[in-house]
């Protein structure tokens, strides 16, 4: 099996792995308490803390577990306007399930939610943020890069001309984590999600960072736990795995980056070369992830996809509701035919130059198949 779409079939780093193994039975106490093997949980579980910090450039007293990025965005949007008077909210047209779904409950609670809408490279335009703000907007939605069409979204333009009319600006970066360094201050933003799966970090983990000084509320109840925002029990084992990931991505992604932009490259130059006619990349000319391409294939994606059983890519989904992908095509101009053709490809840190070779001659023999 070649796995080339990493944003659904993410292994665990054996460093992550390694370094939760103690906590699943040896080290099972609640952190906080004053037993020893308590304290020393504690210990790893700020410990674990610092590694994300790390990875976000912020300070350690600024992020908050959370059982991943969905949860993070879900806390971001509805504890940052849960004692805030029903005012106007912006939401790109790029975001995941977890902020729109965040912030359609928001208007079914009084508030006027709007799509920003994105440019034909697939780029959100600031100063069209900025003609769309109104005087009772009190929150923005703008993902750090699209999950379907890889492209970097202007985060901190964006960010600038909210913070000038006090308005709050919320990021979900869990696409930007281990691909791109990342530092939130110089994003300017005041929240941003983290999923720990997207770097090799253990699923069900993430956290949300959370600007200091800035006022969240909590949209779950119980025990007192992560500054009040997030009730019940830690994840122990699955933060330090996040932390042990955090770091590695911390230390690695400049260089992961270089080589992934190199794969991808030859990916797509291969597929052009094989296929005719020749497979397009959309959002070419655009700032895009260094894993992640979106084409449109000559034939039938998902009939593509069954003839080479085994590669692991992304296809939309055509049925209602319309999912992320075809969301963001739509959102780029693209007719439901050209989306019907569209494959999301992402690569990895473990794909090799001959798993990209490999996975060129498997498409071009699923062309070859479906054409006859």
């Amino acid at each position: 099996m070649i796995y080339l779409d990493f944003n659904r079939t993410t292994p665990l780093a054996p460093s992550a792995l390694e370094a939760m193994q103690p906590f699943w039975a040896t080290h099972f106490m609640l952190p906080g308490q004053e037993h020893p093997h308590a304290q020393a949980i504690s210990e790893a579980l700020e410990s674990a803390r610092e590694g994300l910090a790390m990875l976000a450039g912020c300070d350690p007293f600024e992020i908050v577990f959370t059982g991943g990025g969905t949860e993070a965005n879900n806390l971001a949007v509805l504890g940052g306007t849960r004692k805030k008077v029903p005012g106007h909210v912006l939401v790109s047209a790029l975001e995941h399930d977890s902020v729109l779904g965040a912030a359609m409950n928001l208007g079914v609670n009084g508030w006027q939610v709007e799509t920003i809408p994105v440019q034909n490279d697939g780029v959100i335009d600031p100063e069209r943020v900025k003609s769309l703000l109104r005087p009772d907007t009190q929150l923005v939605c703008l993902t750090a890069a699209s999950a379907a069409l890889g492209t970097i979204q202007p985060v901190r333009a964006v960010a600038d001309i909210c913070h000038n009319q006090g308005i709050h600006v919320h990021c979900d970066a869990t696409q930007m984590f281990g691909k791109l360094a990342v530092d939130v201050t110089e994003l300017r933003v005041d929240t941003a999600s983290i999923s720990g799966h997207k770097f090799y970090g253990p699923k069900g983990t993430g956290a949300l960072y959370v600007r200091r000084g800035l006022q969240l509320s909590a949209v779950s109840f119980g025990e007192i736990r992560e500054m009040g925002l997030r009730p019940g029990a830690e994840n122990i084992p699955g933060c330090v795995g996040l932390g042990a990931a955090a770091s590695l991505a911390a230390r690695c992604c400049n260089d992961a980056a270089d080589n992934l932009r190199l794969l991808c490259d030859r990916f797509i130059n291969g597929l052009k070369a094989v296929i005719s006619p020749e497979p397009i990349l959309l959002c070419e000319s655009s700032s895009r992830l260094p894993n992640t391409l979106a084409i449109e294939m000559p034939g039938d994606a998902k009939r593509l996809q069954r003839s080479a059983r085994q590669l692991v890519v992304a296809t939309a989904q055509s049925e209602s509701p319309a999912d992320e992908m075809t969301r963001s095509l739509r959102s780029i101009g693209r007719t439901d035919a050209q989306i019907g053709r569209t494959l999301r490809v992402s690569l990895g840190w473990t794909t090799s130059r001959d798993s990209v070779d490999r996975a060129v001659e498997l498409f071009a023999e699923a062309w070859d198949g479906a054409r006859t």
